[in-house]
């Protein structure tokens, strides 16, 4: 850590590595598939192009986040709902790599009313689930694209010297800065148009056996001012 320049290091972030243990947790868990908390009277969410149900990617219930971030994405449930279909091909023919496609939902919920434990719907694939049980803090640094963006220059010989430890983690993350593929492409606010940060990046056949694209990488983002909105999306090489 002693390699890093010092015009880098005030951009330090803490981000988490999720710890998992095999199989479902409780309705209201942090989880990876598996079965999501849904409200009552609410059906399992389904694809806006394919009407089929989509898998269950991501639930990450924000009221049980690690001590040093509590709060800071709101309250709630945050919820990725994505198609997998092989049949419509929803993927392609939704752009699924931009924010707010047809053929996903994340969305933040309150889970302050009755719940529902329905059955999993027939999804094709169904992805085994994995409950999120502890959180590992790492340090974290931008990578190179953001940092130009930031007004870092650095020199070869810098980037040669901290290229082996340089902390810039490209797996599955809560927080943290995130791993870009195709540049810097934070999706901006519905409502103030202010451009959204990282909430949690899912790499592909990480903790998910799927892959986005081409060993692509997607970052869910959340509005800083307005914490209900919030976007998936993914790019690869």
């Amino acid at each position: 850590m002693d390699l890093i320049p010092a015009s880098i290091r005030p951009f330090m972030r803490a981000a988490f590595l999720p710890e998992v243990s095999d199989g479902d947790g409780a309705l209201k868990a942090s989880k990876f598939s598996g079965k999501p908390w849904l409200n009552k009277n609410e059906h399992w969410p389904v694809c806006q192009h394919c009407g089929k149900p989509m898998q269950l990617f991501l639930q990450l219930n924000l009221n049980s986040l690690p001590e040093s971030i509590h709060g800071e994405f709101g309250s709630g449930l945050l919820q990725l709902f994505y198609c997998t279909s092989t049949d419509t091909n929803c993927e392609v023919e939704c752009e699924a790599w931009l924010p707010f496609a047809k053929s996903m939902l994340v969305r933040v919920v309150q889970p302050d009313t009755e719940v529902l434990d329905i059955e999993i719907p027939d999804i094709e694939n169904y992805f085994p689930p994995k409950e999120i049980v502890s959180w590992e803090e790492i340090q974290d640094y931008p990578g190179s694209e953001e940092l130009t963006e930031l007004g870092i220059d650095l020199t070869d010989n810098e980037w040669d010297n901290i290229e082996l430890e340089y902390p810039h983690y490209s797996g599955d993350k809560l927080s943290g800065w995130p791993c870009w593929v195709q540049g810097v492409e934070y999706p901006n606010c519905p409502v103030c148009n202010q451009r959204m940060r990282l909430v949690f990046q899912l790499d592909s056949q990480n903790n998910l056996p799927f892959m986005f694209g081409d060993v692509g990488c997607g970052h869910i983002t959340q509005c800083k001012t307005h914490k209900t909105q919030v976007a998936f999306g993914w790019a690869c090489g």
